[in-house]
């Protein structure tokens, strides 16, 4: 063995700092779970953006704006758009127009509304949306392939509980 893979394997490993290391076991029970969810949550949707960078050279709003619209196949208009990707209308405006000029998506006027038009996936945008979703699927099946099917059931079920929860407490919420 090299003098480089010997220390290697004697190099401790890098501290790993994430929302969840700023918790001490002095903490609040609930801050910690919250911490701890925080930086799944953050892990998962850093690897999805990387994967989704490096597989298709997109980006997780593109997905998220084609994911919409695929499930609206009549169209949504912007401010909808924006509610529902939970951005601003300058953040739509500029991801449809970048859409558009690469012939993923469509504007096409709204006949009840002279003033406004809807959105539409292009015949190109549904392909493409269709091979990044598979492979979307796929990523976030592997990515939590080390639960068994027993502890995702449950891992729903408590975050079901939960959000049910926080509706009560605050319905402005959900």
């Amino acid at each position: 063995m090299t003098t480089e893979q010997l220390d290697t394997l004697a190099a401790p490993e890098p501290e790993v700092i994430d929302h969840e290391t700023r918790a001490t076991d002095d903490d609040h029970e609930a801050l910690r779970v919250w911490l701890r969810l925080l930086t799944c949550t953050n892990t998962v949707e850093s690897r999805l953006r990387n994967l989704l960078r490096t597989g298709f050279d997109s980006t997780l709003p593109r997905f998220d704006m084609m994911a919409q619209l695929d499930r609206n196949p009549d169209g949504l208009k912007m401010r909808e758009l924006s509610r529902r990707l939970m951005v601003t209308g300058g953040n739509v405006t500029g991801l449809t127009d970048k859409l558009v000029e690469e012939g993923l998506v469509e504007r096409r006027d709204d006949p009840r509304d002279r003033r406004a038009y809807s959105v539409h996936l292009t015949p190109a945008g549904k392909r493409a949306f269709k091979q990044m979703a598979k492979s979307h699927e796929g990523w976030v099946i592997e990515l939590f392939s080390g639960l068994s099917h027993q502890e995702k059931t449950q891992l729903l079920e408590l975050l079901n509980r939960l959000k049910r929860h926080l509706a009560q407490v605050d319905p402005n919420l959900s």
